[in-house]
């Protein structure tokens, strides 16, 4: 009786302590709502299975995990498993012996704290959980090899495995660190089988366990944004004279010139590349009112006088030849040639050239700037 109100007494200790932290927090509003939401949670702790052995040689660790939710800020429920290995004693010859299980229970979970509270949000919580499941245990080794040994009689030690029901109730402490994060402490009582210590006394036997657990919370809604509140609005227009500058653009004939060089080799007069031809025509073809003039020469260091104004005029006709064959004008051309009587380059071997300049009419974009206004309205709130 009195570790019952040992229990009551800290259980109403902790729900306070949830209450008073509550109404003392400032924290900013959070943008989820805190219910419903669903968790995954790993513990540790210790267990002991009452009998007529003493507690404290009865003591063993349990794991667990649990997976569940909470559907409203008071109820929720989970699946737990816990397990590891327990320890029964015999009195009569002063020995222990270990045997493993595993429980499995589904747990309907009520949130005290917030059954009580008007707010739903606590960093402590005071939770009441209590469900039913099924035990499995096995590797009775140790009780078995006592009993064969004639160390301790045993008729009811169960061989193999044993399956038992489980039911249990107890409370948890709940601690709230971040969103998703947490901490629990948990004590539960737990009610199997008579013959799950391996002894009969005509009554289920009752398991003790006590765990510290960490808790990830996830799956929160997100809260719907507070609508404002309809205020009345009074607006007016004004009327502004806004100037600005109109840009638009204009063709503006521009006089433009290409000059192409064609060099030759010694004695020859076919001019080389093709391209500088064709970059000619191109010019001719994006440009108006056309005057080309081809005037071909000779280098002093090579033949004579004769035979290199023969060349020049060669040269000449050839280059001329090839922009009519491309499609320009002949009489656009002004063809000249000058021997070996003009040397225009200082390089001897250069002046085996024909230079080419091509002058046209083009046009470029000229910005043309005008001031104009117009009028805008601008509606504005007064009230």
């Amino acid at each position: 009786m009195m570790k019952f109100k040992s229990l009551c007494l800290v259980a109403a200790l902790m729900l306070g302590c949830g209450q008073t932290v509550s109404a003392q927090s400032t924290a900013t509003e959070k943008d989820y709502k805190s219910y419903p939401h669903m968790f995954f949670g790993l513990h540790g702790g210790g267990q002991v299975t009452f009998s007529d052995y003493k507690v404290s040689k009865l003591m063993t660790p349990v794991y667990g995990a649990s997976l569940g939710g909470y559907f409203t800020p008071v109820v929720g429920t989970r699946l737990h498993v816990s397990g590891y290995q327990n320890r029964g004693g015999i009195k009569s010859i002063n020995e222990t012996y270990d045997y493993k299980y595993v429980t499995s229970d589904l747990d309907l979970m009520l949130n005290l704290t917030n059954w009580i509270s008007k707010r739903n949000d606590h960093i402590f919580n005071l939770i009441l959980f209590g469900g039913v499941g099924i035990n499995y245990a096995w590797d009775n080794d140790d009780l078995l090899a006592l009993k064969q040994a004639g160390k301790a009689d045993c008729p009811d030690a169960w061989e193999k495995n044993l399956i038992s029901h489980n039911a249990r109730i107890g409370l948890m402490c709940d601690l709230n660190f971040t969103k998703h994060f947490g901490m629990n402490l948990e004590v539960a009582a737990n009610s199997l089988s008579d013959r799950y210590n391996s002894q009969i006394n005509s009554r289920d036997d009752w398991q003790m366990t006590a765990a510290l657990g960490l808790v990830y919370k996830f799956g929160f809604k997100e809260k719907k944004a507070q609508s404002a509140p309809v205020v009345e609005e009074v607006w007016e227009t004004r009327k502004d004279t806004v100037w600005y500058d109109d840009i638009t653009y204009k063709d503006v004939p521009v006089q433009e010139k290409l000059e192409s060089q064609i060099y030759y080799q010694i004695t020859m007069a076919e001019p080389q590349p093709q391209t500088k031809i064709n970059e000619i025509v191109e010019f001719v073809k994006n440009h108006k009112n056309c005057k080309i003039s081809v005037t071909s020469y000779a280098d002093k260091g090579t033949g004579n006088s004769s035979i290199n104004m023969k060349y020049s005029e060669e040269r000449t006709k050839n280059v001329v030849d090839a922009l009519v064959k491309a499609g320009v004008d002949k009489n656009i051309i002004t063809a000249e040639s000058k021997g070996d009587t003009v040397q225009p380059f200082a390089e001897n071997d250069k002046n085996r050239v024909s230079i080419t300049i091509v002058t046209g009419e083009g046009t470029k974009k000229e910005k043309v700037v005008t001031k104009k206004f117009r009028i805008e309205e601008t509606r504005y709130r007064v009230q």
